[in-house]
């Protein structure tokens, strides 16, 4: 008879799940070489969702939000979300405790990293994982957490609505952000009329519906620049009568034409 027990190892407890107030922060680094999904899932903790290279978009029931270098989205904790990545991705995120989340957003949104946030981020994923937690580690991650403080959103967030007849229209541009067809034509085929759609983008979006597809050609303008699709091509892709009026409203919004706004943003 084998005397022998039989141990079964548990699974280490994901760092966004980790229950220990002593870790105030917890962090993974991932790195994928072509696009890659992470399905809808949440975390205890808040997440610090950023890229130090590559383009990122993230999920929620309530919006979309798309992450370019150099910049970051806030996840408060238990909010479901699926991330995607356009291309290669260096994937840097922090997990914050609940205790640590005062005067931090309840809401998910895009924050832009500074260039001192981005190298404490770069050093913090980079220190070993220490049982019990270093006081000079302590010292960092609340330096971090002074830092996400003091952030202030980004304009890159998609607001998606509820309503059936809405998400009509809107999947279907989601899918096709060059559609150009007016509110008078989605009646059509919503069964509402324009002037009910209208309402409603304002009331479940806070945007009328051209400024809601503006920002969604936005969005999509930034994913496809990661993909280094020349500007004319997105123009035009984006359903933009001329390359020229496509680069007015990204400079109007952004402050820099489409052609500079991914240097700019690595070279921050």
């Amino acid at each position: 008879m084998n005397s022998a027990k039989q141990t079964i190892e548990s699974s280490p407890i994901h760092p966004g799940d980790l229950p220990d107030p002593g870790r105030p922060i917890t962090v993974s680094a991932s790195d994928y070489p072509t696009t890659h999904h992470f399905p809808l899932h949440r975390h205890e903790r808040a997440q610090l969702v950023y890229a130090s290279a590559g383009v990122m978009t993230v999920m929620t029931a309530e919006g979309t939000w798309v992450v370019p270098p150099q910049q970051a989205v806030w996840v408060p904790a238990r909010t479901d979300h699926e991330v995607k990545s356009v291309g290669p991705l260096a994937m840097r995120s922090l997990y914050i405790h609940p205790d640590e989340t005062h005067g931090l957003s309840l809401q998910c949104c895009v924050l832009t990293v500074t260039p001192l946030l981005r190298e404490l981020i770069l050093k913090i994923v980079s220190l070993p994982n220490r049982d019990p937690v270093s006081p000079a580690d302590i010292r960092l991650m609340e330096v971090i957490l002074d830092q996400l403080r003091g952030l202030k959103p980004a304009p890159l967030h998609l607001p998606m609505p509820q309503d059936p007849r809405l998400r009509a229209v809107t999947d279907r541009l989601v899918r096709n952000p060059g559609d150009n067809r007016s509110l008078a034509a989605w009646s059509r085929v919503t069964g509402a009329s324009s002037r009910t759609l209208a309402r409603l983008f304002l009331k479940e979006t806070g945007m009328s519906f051209g400024n809601w597809r503006q920002q969604l050609r936005l969005l999509s303008a930034i994913s496809d620049l990661a993909l280094e699709i020349p500007v004319t091509a997105v123009a035009y892709d984006l359903g933009y009568q001329s390359p020229s009026a496509f680069i007015a409203m990204f400079k109007r919004v952004l402050g820099v034409p489409p052609g500079r706004y991914l240097r700019v943003s690595e070279e921050q």
